[in-house]
């Protein structure tokens, strides 16, 4: 009995390891490790200035939230936004499931503890450290009923360091996600919860 628990656990830990990793900290585009197979990289800051700056160019539905939500500033948004994504990713890495929880809505909450519940009974730790800031872009806004929703593209660069009984490993990746955050627009608390997580194109 003990040996068909163990092996049904195991399943489980797979597929929640599975599912962090398709959403996040996913690698995108050219890595540093592939400098060797194609010639050098471009410094870091090159890479990112080479892009616009981020803007909250007019997305899909924004005139919709604002005619519900008259305050909505998409700039302030995504100040609070790369914010949050940063708090958020650093979070799960140093298993504070409080920050985690209160930034989060209950079924992505459930993903992160999962995955946390396995990492803590595979005695790994993790740190992560962001090399560049965050580049964040509006993608979308929508309002059903009285819940509004906002997308934002977060493009980074990160390093995660993991130890575990075997030793430490470094790994620096470039990371593009899509997040939706929500808040009911009647509601007097500001604050907007992430709900979605999905993996973006480079």
């Amino acid at each position: 009995m003990q040996v068909v628990e163990l092996l049904i656990f195991a399943v489980l830990a797979a597929v929640v390891l599975f599912q962090l990793y398709s959403v996040l900290g996913r690698r995108m585009g050219r890595q540093p490790e592939d400098a060797a197979k194609g010639g050098p990289l471009r410094p870091a800051a090159e890479r990112l200035s080479a892009r616009p700056e981020p803007s909250a160019l007019p997305a899909p539905g924004l005139a919709g939230l604002k005619a519900r939500d008259p305050s909505f500033d998409p700039q302030r948004f995504l100040q609070g936004a790369r914010t949050a994504y940063e708090q958020i990713v650093k979070a799960y890495a140093s298993g504070d499931r409080d920050l985690l929880k209160r930034l989060t809505s209950s079924t992505v909450y459930k993903v992160f503890e999962n995955a946390l519940i396995v990492r803590d009974a595979a005695n790994r730790t993790e740190q992560v450290e962001f090399l560049q800031p965050t580049r964040a872009d509006l993608d979308d806004a929508s309002v059903a009923g009285d819940t509004a929703r906002v997308r934002v593209r977060f493009l980074s660069e990160l390093r995660n360091r993991t130890k575990d009984a075997r030793g430490e490993a470094v790994d620096d990746r470039r990371t593009a996600e899509l997040w939706t955050f929500e808040r009911l627009v009647a509601s007097r608390d500001p604050n907007w919860t992430l709900a979605r997580v999905e993996a973006a194109e480079a």
